[in-house]
């Protein structure tokens, strides 16, 4: 029966101590230091409405916007994940080509889409492109919005400046969050 007990008492404290303090204090730090990421990196429109997460993909189709990449999800971060088609899949193939002749019809001139562009994340919903995609994608946003020379070139000034670098400088890939540049494209004048 004492052995009972002090595994009962072990068991009380360490339930306390894991499954209480310690989830305080990481909730505690993590709203201290990085409000804005434990939140969920919210982002809000003009009008002050949610219009999504900077972590999360979002589908945009019109031609006004800037495109993300592809998603074997359909964006939805209650499913996330890849296709699972590997390099022999003729699925994977269809879908690739299909991809680049839309792709290539909706920007003329701008010659073979970038490889992010044609293939989905593994988990389906990765936020960014890389910066060669959104340029390969201003000639048609400037022809949706029918800007003139000026703002086309305000628009490829948006698109140099919504550039991330990598993680403290070596970590990743220089990309471009999706959202947050249509957010400041519809905020052009």
């Amino acid at each position: 029966m004492k052995d009972f007990i002090a595994s009962l008492r072990m068991l009380i404290w360490f339930t306390l101590l894991c499954g209480g303090v310690y989830t305080l204090a990481v909730t505690a730090v993590c709203q201290t230091l990085f409000k804005d990421k434990a939140d969920g990196s919210l982002v809000y429109g003009k009008d002050g409405a949610l219009v999504g997460s900077s972590l999360l993909a979002q589908e945009f189709k019109t031609d006004r916007y800037f495109w993300p990449r592809p998603s074997a999800v359909k964006y939805d971060p209650q499913s996330s994940g890849g296709s699972n088609l590997g390099p022999t899949s003729a699925a994977l193939k269809k879908s690739v080509d299909d991809g680049r002749a839309a792709l290539v019809k909706a920007n003329p001139g701008a010659g073979d889409p970038p490889q992010d562009l044609l293939f989905a994340s593994a988990s389906g919903l990765d936020p960014h492109i890389s910066p060669e995609a959104a340029r390969y994608q201003v000639a048609r946003v400037a022809t949706a919005r029918k800007l003139d020379a000026a703002h086309t070139a305000a628009l490829q000034a948006l698109v140099e400046r919504s550039v991330e670098a990598p993680d403290w400088g070596v970590f990743g890939q220089s990309r471009v969050n999706v959202l947050k540049l249509n957010l400041a494209l519809d905020a052009l004048p």
